[in-house]
């Protein structure tokens, strides 16, 4: 099992791992990985495994621990006679994340956001873009994302096109393609390079 000291706050460690000592599961840190920050599978040998993105916060590390946490107490439960992120998971991951709903561990800022989350959490909290917002204050190698940004300010993206950002419409950003003119909507947690 990794040693998850350096990846969450101190006063969540010991829970942490009594939960992963009770379910038996392997923990692995992972590189990065843009499709998600965590998963858990059942391995070919039957081990459990859960592995995090090694690149998050130590406040996104723990909801991402505990949200794979609750996807190995499902299975140990359920196996698959229930959905991946149905009200089984949901409650669970909410029954584990309340042990640590306090000023001790989580920053007074992320705690009205990821309580609102809770009351209905998704399969994701990369879809809260609140909580997300919360979570990136404390990002070490923080990456600009379309919300960042003022209108009319010219940015790319991963697949080298250039935008201008025109105005959010409800949750989304309204940019132009500059070479083709073209518009299209863009998630304010999509992450971008400033053009100057």
């Amino acid at each position: 099992m990794e040693n998850l000291e350096k990846y969450i706050p101190h006063k969540s460690i010991h829970l942490i791992d009594t939960w992963i000592k009770e379910l038996e599961v392997i923990v692995k840190i992972s590189k990065s990985r843009t499709s998600k920050l965590g998963d858990f599978r059942v391995l070919k040998s039957g081990e459990n495994q859960i592995s995090i993105n090694q690149d998050l916060n130590k406040y996104a590390f723990l909801i991402t621990i505990t949200h794979e946490i609750a996807h190995a107490f499902v299975w140990k439960e359920y196996k698959r006679s229930v959905k991946p992120h149905g009200k089984e998971w949901k409650n669970i991951f909410k029954m584990l994340m309340l042990n640590f709903i306090n000023t001790d561990i989580f920053p007074e800022v992320i705690l009205k956001p990821l309580g609102k989350h809770l009351k209905n959490s998704k399969a994701s909290t990369s879809t809260d873009l609140k909580l997300t917002l919360a979570l990136k204050k404390y990002d070490c190698n923080k990456k600009l994302i379309i919300a960042d940004i003022l209108d009319g300010e010219t940015f790319s993206v991963h697949n080298g096109k250039k935008f201008v950002k025109l105005y959010k419409i409800r949750k989304r950003y309204k940019c132009m393609e500059i070479e083709s003119a073209r518009i299209y909507l863009f998630n304010p947690l999509t992450t971008i390079d400033l053009i100057q």
